[in-house]
């Protein structure tokens, strides 16, 4: 929670700073078109990449195979669009970065070895923590569970 509040307040605090320095050496109506162009070129890119993403996807799911790494590009990209949309020169920077298929790749392994650590460790959640809370005080104490590998055939 901690960490969101200062995502929220520390980065538009810095872009507008960069902002402004930007628009103190090169003039307001520069720095405007600069931001505007680098959205506009930064939504076309995305664009092309998530077409080729969706691409790729289709060719590896008709040779039946899980498109793990298409799955992480396309929401890699879909991030780094949406930082594009938003007004600044970090956040353009940022979204380039996960938008270039060079640049992404190293972002995509990063974020593999995160995932796969995480869920190595059993710290990965899908929801709020108290699901399984809530579910294990739910739980009859008489509940029996039946392994289907442990069974007998009876004649």
């Amino acid at each position: 929670m901690v960490k969101l509040i200062l995502l929220f307040t520390l980065v538009p605090l810095a872009e507008l700073f960069f902002l402004i320095k930007v628009g103190e050496y090169v003039g307001v109506g520069w720095t405007i078109l600069l931001v505007a162009s680098t959205g506009i070129v930064g939504v076309s890119l995305a664009k092309l990449q998530g077409l080729a993403i969706i691409g790729k996807t289709k060719f590896t799911l008709a040779q039946a195979k899980m498109p793990k790494d298409e799955l992480i590009d396309g929401l890699l990209v879909l991030i780094g669009a949406a930082m594009l949309l938003t007004p600044g020169l970090l956040t353009d920077l940022a979204g380039f970065s996960l938008i270039i298929p060079f640049t992404r790749a190293r972002i995509r392994s990063i974020v593999k070895d995160k995932f796969k650590g995480k869920i190595i460790t059993g710290s990965f959640n899908f929801g709020p923590s108290s699901v399984n809370q809530d579910y294990n005080q739910n739980k009859d104490d008489d509940e029996t569970i039946i392994d289907i590998d442990d069974y007998e055939e009876i004649d």
